[in-house]
């Protein structure tokens, strides 16, 4: 170590002179003594890192050493340590459903419903009629049913569990014949063989990759068969010479044969998404419709809830899973059910639904629509980007649906572009803001997508690049 860091590292203050600068003080009446003591300490460890790790004196000469300052730099690290780690973040890559940055956010409703259950006590198991106990799954079974034409449902935390709780209840120790190409897998790794082991039926594969007939099916039924299994294809496409199965068909099949079919739809889509030239994707009361017996979906995707795992169909079926021993461990709690209350009352008016639930309306909105919004940020970057040599521009691009969610399907939109020589540094900055603003970057450019930003999201993302390219 060189004598000059030695006399640096000597006049680092203790400890106790720092918690006496009035930045401490003031820190100390704000905060457990010792949770400030410990900041005061990192800040110093980060203070010696600093010296030990120059290269020539003249590095550290803007270094205040002074009890105050490092009392700031304190205060600077407990702010750091307490700010939450799950917190709010501006998406303006417009991917709607992004699994990274938690899905589908939720309308105004749910959150005021999940906020007035969780700051009082409420009656999640207590049927208030009786004043005895009640069943946790009364305050959205009617509404599911209402809404999907199902004889029963019930809700777990997420649709892989659905598919567990059922495939464990209904087909423990039989076969399940599913085609081979909807044996997909998805983010996690999670894998529909793997899934139908857990819950200890056996795969029989029918069909081939990108073809799949009704004699398949009937050719492999036996006498061990417990179920026909359709399973959505939510994060790829089979395109070319391809056929499956479809729901009708596959229904009638297995009630020919005394069996259930089993639908896992997992993107639990509720409105015909056609209207909005999106490609149609079956909805829950049309799987309902054509004869499925239990149908699962997940609710943080199309449906624009809190996660949950749904399971809708027949009476007798939905009861086999209630009462399995898997349920409790799969069970959603009352914040969650509060929350997918109040999005599926939403649904008992469907335009209002799309307005309401901010997964619908994003995925509504045509490339026309987002053109003066897209028009309107590029205008305000440009005006923050004075002196910079930047300029923001407008051009057309897509967006996605994301999450396991239409796969294949372009969204037309209206993006804002910036070129820049360190597109890649500008969207780490991005990221270090507060809130975190998540970008593309494509072709040298920096790219916005007004689709996922809110109204009032415009202003802090063009203050988060003013930042970010200083």
């Amino acid at each position: 170590m060189k004598p000059w860091q030695q006399k640096l590292l000597r006049e680092i203050p203790p400890v106790n002179t720092v918690l006496d600068a009035p930045a401490a003080v003031q820190l100390l009446q704000q905060h457990d003594r010792e949770l400030v003591v410990q900041a005061v300490n990192a800040a110093l460890a980060d203070l010696r890192s600093q010296v030990t790790a120059a290269a020539d004196e003249s590095d550290l000469s803007r270094l205040d050493l002074t009890p105050d300052a490092l009392a700031r730099s304190a205060a600077a690290q407990l702010d750091l340590r307490l700010q939450p780690r799950l917190r709010r973040v501006i998406n303006a890559t417009g991917v709607v459903l992004h699994t990274n940055m938690g899905r589908s956010p939720l309308a105004d409703e749910a959150v005021a419903q999940i906020a007035r259950v969780a700051e009082r006590y409420n009656n999640l198991e207590l049927d208030i009629t009786t004043g005895e106990r009640g069943s946790r799954y009364a305050h959205v079974e009617e509404l599911l049913c209402r809404l999907t034409g199902a004889e029963a449902a019930m809700v777990v935390n997420n649709n892989a569990a659905a598919v567990l709780l059922m495939l464990s209840a209904l087909c423990s120790s039989r076969e399940v014949l599913v085609s081979r190409g909807e044996l997909v897998e998805i983010g996690g790794s999670f894998r529909v063989p793997d899934v139908m082991e857990q819950g200890g039926a056996r795969l029989v594969e029918v069909g081939t990759t990108n073809k799949t007939h009704p004699a398949d099916y009937v050719r492999a039924i036996r006498p061990e068969t417990g179920a026909l299994l359709k399973v959505h294809t939510s994060n790829f496409k089979l395109i070319g010479f391809t056929e499956d199965v479809p729901v009708a068909e596959l229904a009638t099949i297995a009630h020919e044969h005394g069996l259930p079919c089993l639908v896992d739809w997992g993107s639990g889509v509720m409105v015909d998404l056609a209207q909005f030239g999106i490609p149609h994707e079956a909805t829950m009361p049309e799987l309902i419709r054509d004869g499925a017996d239990l149908v699962t979906f997940s609710g943080d995707k199309l449906l624009g809830a809190p996660q949950g795992g749904f399971i809708v169909g027949k009476r007798e079926l939905v009861e086999r899973c209630r009462k399995h021993p898997l349920t409790r461990a799969l069970r959603v709690d009352k914040l969650t059910l509060a929350g997918i209350e109040a999005t599926l009352k939403l649904y008992l008016e469907p335009a209002k639904a799309i307005q309401s639930i901010p997964t619908l309306r994003m995925l509504s909105l045509s490339r026309a629509q987002l053109t003066p919004v897209a028009d309107d940020l590029a205008h305000r970057l440009n005006e923050a980007l004075i002196g910079t040599g930047l300029t923001a521009h407008t051009i057309d691009g897509f967006s996605q649906a994301g999450g396991g969610s239409l796969p294949g399907v372009d969204l037309p939109t209206r993006l804002v572009a910036i070129a820049m020589a360190a597109p890649h540094a500008v969207e780490r900055r991005l990221r270090e803001q507060d809130p975190p603003v998540m970008v593309r970057v494509s072709g040298g450019q920096i790219l916005f997508d007004p689709r996922t930003l809110w109204p009032e999201e415009l202003d802090l993302t063009v203050s988060a690049l003013r930042r970010a390219v200083v």
